[in-house]
């Protein structure tokens, strides 16, 4: 339940409003031939050729690039991307219902990991569910690859709030990864950890 006090929610993105699945890029990377790619990357622990995509600091298709220099010879670019991808599944109508519903009543803001890459086809996605805009939902939206920065640092957290002036013990954020809560939480943001077992909806009931 959202406390009393909360006048503004932040939510994530990928596994709170756009359902994600980790593993299915893993398995893609290792058809394509990379067969340590779990040990690569994961959603807790990334290396830095992830890390320096969602920051901003290399471009997608140096990215790809990269990652073709650990594929067979032969291998597109477009099945580098395809494969990035797989990780994003479908965007829940419930939620975007959700945030029409919270829309006025509070001040909504996105904050999320991502990529110059995932972000057009999450839209894509988005956009299969519904005709409402993405942007449109939220007061502001803050991606960490536009950023230059991510979650779980507290700079990311401090800087969302003091340009949106949120005083962060009214403000609550919602994300389905611990390591970013902690992060939250030692700016003083209220916090909720979404598991699987809970659904987004079910917060504001």
């Amino acid at each position: 339940m959202i406390q009393e006090n909360i006048d503004t929610i932040i939510f994530d993105f990928g596994g709170v409003l756009i359902n994600i699945d980790y593993h299915r890029t893993i398995d893609a990377f290792k058809e394509l031939g990379i067969e340590d790619f779990e040990e690569r990357y994961s959603q807790a622990d990334q290396t830095s050729l992830f890390n320096d995509l969602e920051v901003g600091k290399i471009s997608a298709q140096r990215f790809v690039n990269e990652l073709l220099d650990f594929l067979p010879q032969g291998t597109s670019p477009n099945k580098v991307v395809h494969a990035w991808n797989t990780m994003l599944l479908d965007v829940p109508r419930s939620g975007i219902d959700l945030l029409q519903t919270l829309k006025g009543k509070y001040r909504l803001f996105l904050l999320s990991n991502t990529n110059e890459i995932h972000i057009p086809k999450a839209l894509v996605e988005w956009q299969k569910t519904s005709n409402i805009d993405f942007y449109d939902c939220f007061d502001h939206v803050y991606l960490s690859h536009e950023m230059g920065m991510r979650k779980p640092n507290k700079e990311i957290f401090e800087r969302v709030c003091q340009e949106q002036n949120i005083q962060p013990n009214n403000a609550v954020f919602i994300d389905d990864s611990s390591q970013h809560i902690k992060g939250a939480s030692e700016v003083g943001l209220n916090t909720i950890h979404l598991t699987s077992d809970v659904s987004l909806v079910s917060l504001f009931s």
